[in-house]
């Protein structure tokens, strides 16, 4: 038996990366997985590979409806929610401020907290009837960033920043009947784009040699694929394992706050 049993969960910007390796890990642990899911192709590729397991929204998390109408899609399919996870991102491929365009700054600024922070804001508004229901869980997505300089520019660093204080926020706030924990994974392969305007809309940031800058930055010294990730995000839905957790953020970056990023010659 896994430990998700009995469980279903919510999952944001889950078509490909590390979104796509909790929904694969969750389903393999037992659970029932709604997705919220902007581009209809990974939409439909999930409902191929998973079937009935899991229940596909189209729609932009940075939407209340489209949050709003993956809720309501998931409870319909399976009968109610007990875990939302955030995971849908944006990345700003570390432009510094000195390279920041200043006409772009604003509306660059917009779009990427408009995803990685109100996309979080909005989903767990909509979610929160069905958590409270259930006496559930949220669970976002931050980064090495929310801890550390060097994992974005200014933009992505200060958005996963606020993601910490958002968890904190709504631990606060939804205790006793909500747990609201983090997860802040290092780099990995992914599809994570970047603001279109930096022109970065196409960009993807597997083009990167992803492998290489993780033996590189981290201590462990090895190549990190998503699904290495995806283990706290099972603890941390998974009720009797982390029923006194809440308000934390479990950080899995591959060990950067330890020595720190190398220096370049």
């Amino acid at each position: 038996m896994g430990w998700l049993e009995g469980t279903t969960a919510l999952v944001t910007g889950a078509g490909s990366g590390l979104g796509h390796a909790i929904v694969n890990r969750y389903v393999a642990e037992g659970a029932r997985v709604g997705v919220l899911e902007i581009d209809r192709s990974k939409a439909d590729a999930l409902t191929n590979r998973f079937g009935d397991a899991v229940r596909v929204t189209v729609g932009d998390a940075r939407r209340y409806d489209d949050n709003l109408l993956a809720v309501e899609d998931t409870v319909a399919a399976f009968g109610g929610l007990d875990v939302w996870v955030g995971n849908a991102g944006l990345w700003d491929y570390g432009t510094s401020v000195d390279a920041l365009p200043a006409a772009a700054i604003s509306d660059a600024f917009d779009e990427i907290f408009s995803l990685n922070v109100k996309g979080y804001l909005l989903g767990v508004k909509a979610a929160l009837p069905a958590l409270r229901d259930s006496r559930g869980a949220v669970i976002l997505t931050a980064s090495n960033a929310a801890f550390w300089p060097g994992g974005g520019g200014p933009l992505y660093t200060a958005s996963k920043h606020a993601v910490v204080g958002l968890v904190k926020q709504l631990a606060y706030e939804l205790a006793p009947d909500v747990r609201v924990n983090g997860v802040a994974p290092g780099g990995m392969p992914s599809d994570l784009r970047g603001p279109r305007a930096l022109g970065l809309a196409d960009t993807s940031w597997s083009s990167l040699p992803v492998d290489d800058l993780m033996k590189e930055f981290s201590p462990l010294g090895r190549a990190i694929a998503p699904a290495d990730y995806t283990g706290h995000y099972v603890l941390l839905a998974a009720r009797h394992e982390s029923a006194t957790v809440t308000g934390s953020i479990h950080n899995c970056d591959g060990g950067i706050g330890v020595r720190g990023r190398p220096t370049t010659a």
